[in-house]
C-alpha cells in the first residue's frame, strides 16, 4: 500500500516529473499547475447535478469502502511508492475527474503500432506499443512514438460512473444481445477476454474496445499502464520504448509495488475496485416535452440497435447491485465503426471495431467520440460510420425540428 495521504502531499514538492520536450519540473503544492506534468484536476472535480455519489442501498460497511477507496482513488503516487519510471499520471483522479469524481476527462492517452504490407497490425511491443507514457520520472527515461509506427490513434479517458452496475451484468445477458437478429446492418459482438483477475473466460465490458470484464482488472491494469505501478496481477514493469537498460536504471522500487497488506489481503487495486464499484450511475434530468418527443426519435431512428437503452444486472452479493435495471444505452458489444474506429487492434477487437459508448451521462462529456473530434453531439452522430452508416443517414434525414428533439433527449442523460 502506498504511504498516507500526508506523506505523499508533504513529498509532492521535493520530486521533478517531466513530460516529452519538456525541462525537468518540480510538483506545484496540491491544486496547483504543473509545468511539464499532467494537468491539475480543474473546477469540474466539483460534483454537479448528483455526480459522483455513491449508489443508493449501500450499508454502513460498503459506503466506508466507497469512501476509503475515494480518498485512494484522489491519493497522487511519488517515485518513492513506485510511479513510474514511466507513467501517464500521478493519480486516478487526474484523469477521472469531471464532473466529479469518478467521472472521464477530456485527457487522452496514445496508442500506436504499425500496419505491414499484408494488412496485418503490428503493435510494437518491443518497443513499448501500443499505450504510449507521456511522462517519466526522467528526462532520460522519456518515451517517444517510435518512426516504425504508421498508426496512431488517441483515447479519452471513460466515465467510471455506474461502473459496478454494469459489471454486475451477467455474460449471458452481453452473449444474448448479441445473438440477437439486427436491422440496419447492425452486428456487434461479445469481446470474450481472459480476465486476468479471475483467469477465466469473459465477455470485456470496459475500455475503448471493451479490453476489461472485471473492474479488479481495469483497475490493476490501469495501476501498471498509466501510473507505472506494479501490482499482483501485473507484476512486470515497463520498459520505456522497451530499453530494458533505461528501466534498470529508473525503475526505484523492485518488486510488486501495490503490495498486499498481510492483514488485510488487499491493496491499493482493491481500493479502487471498491470506490468505483459503488460509484452511483449518473443522474438524469427531467425530460422537456422536446426531450420527450426525442425519445421516441431516439428509437424509430434505430439509435437503440447499438445504444440499447437498458441491461439488467443478475444475482449479486451486494443488494444495491443485484437485480437491477441499468440505463446504460449501450449493448456493450463490439461494432465495426469504419472511418471511425482508432486503427488499434487490441484483444479481440479488430482495428475498426468499438465497443458501443454507453450515453447515460452523455451530457458531461464533450468533446466527444473515443479521441474528442466531435465539439457536439450532432457531429459525433454524423461522424459514425461502418455498422451504423444507415442509422447516421437516417438521423440526416430528419426534419431540423427532428433532429433538435433527439439532441434534446440525449442532453438529458
Amino acid at each position: 500500500m502506498k504511504a498516507p495521504l500526508q506523506k505523499v502531499l508533504l513529498a509532492l514538492s521535493a520530486i521533478g516529473i517531466v513530460t516529452a520536450g519538456a525541462a525537468i519540473a518540480q510538483f506545484a503544492p496540491p491544486g496547483g499547475g504543473r509545468p511539464g506534468g499532467p494537468p491539475a484536476p480543474g473546477p469540474a472535480t466539483t460534483p454537479i447535478a448528483n455526480f459522483g455519489g455513491p449508489l443508493i442501498g449501500l450499508n454502513a460497511q460498503q459506503r466506508a469502502a466507497f469512501e476509503e477507496g475515494a480518498v485512494e482513488f484522489r491519493t497522487q503516487d511519488t517515485p518513492e511508492t513506485g510511479l513510474g519510471p514511466i507513467f501517464n499520471g500521478r493519480s486516478c483522479a487526474e484523469c477521472h475527474s469531471g464532473p466529479a469524481l469518478g467521472g472521464g476527462s477530456n485527457v487522452t492517452v496514445t496508442r500506436f503500432g504499425r500496419v505491414n504490407e499484408s494488412g496485418q497490425f503490428d503493435p510494437l511491443l518491443a518497443l513499448g506499443g501500443s499505450l504510449l507514457q507521456r511522462f517519466a520520472i526522467n528526462n532520460l527515461a522519456l518515451e517517444r512514438v517510435p518512426a516504425e509506427a504508421n498508426v496512431i490513434a488517441q483515447r479519452k479517458t471513460t466515465p467510471l460512473f455506474g461502473a459496478g452496475l454494469i459489471e454486475a451484468i451477467p455474460d449471458q445477458a452481453i452473449l444474448a444481445a448479441a445473438a440477437r437478429p439486427q436491422a440496419d446492418g447492425i452486428s456487434g459482438r461479445a469481446a470474450l477476454i481472459t480476465d486476468p483477475a479471475s483467469g477465466q473466460m469473459r465477455v470485456g465490458r470496459f475500455g475503448w474496445k471493451a479490453q476489461h470484464a472485471s473492474l479488479l482488472s481495469f483497475s490493476a491494469d490501469a495501476y501498471l499502464n498509466e501510473m507505472g505501478i506494479t501490482n499482483r496481477f501485473f507484476p512486470t514493469e515497463n520498459a520505456p520504448n522497451g530499453n530494458q537498460a533505461v528501466l534498470a536504471r529508473f525503475d526505484r522500487v523492485p518488486g510488486i509495488e501495490d503490495a498486499v497488506d498481510p492483514e488485510t489481503g488487499r491493496s491499493d487495486i482493491d481500493a479502487f475496485t471498491d470506490f468505483m464499484r459503488f460509484l452511483a450511475a449518473p443522474p438524469r434530468l427531467v425530460m422537456s416535452a422536446s426531450a420527450r418527443a426525442g425519445e421516441s426519435v431516439f428509437a424509430t431512428t434505430g439509435c437503440g440497435g447499438c445504444h440499447t437503452p437498458s441491461l439488467a444486472t443478475g444475482n449479486h452479493p451486494v443488494p444495491a447491485l443485484s437485480n437491477q435495471v441499468v440505463n446504460l444505452y449501450s449493448d456493450l458489444l463490439l461494432h465495426d465503426m469504419g472511418s471511425l474506429g482508432d486503427g488499434i487492434v487490441q484483444g479481440p477487437a479488430a482495428a475498426r471495431e468499438m465497443r458501443t459508448a454507453p450515453l447515460w451521462g452523455v451530457r458531461a462529456r464533450a468533446p466527444y467520440l473515443h479521441d474528442g473530434r466531435a465539439p457536439t453531439l450532432d457531429a459525433a452522430i454524423r461522424a459514425h460510420d461502418g455498422e451504423a452508416v444507415i442509422v447516421r443517414n437516417r438521423y440526416l434525414g430528419l426534419t431540423p425540428a427532428a433532429r433538435q428533439q433527439l439532441l434534446d433527449f440525449l442532453g438529458t442523460l
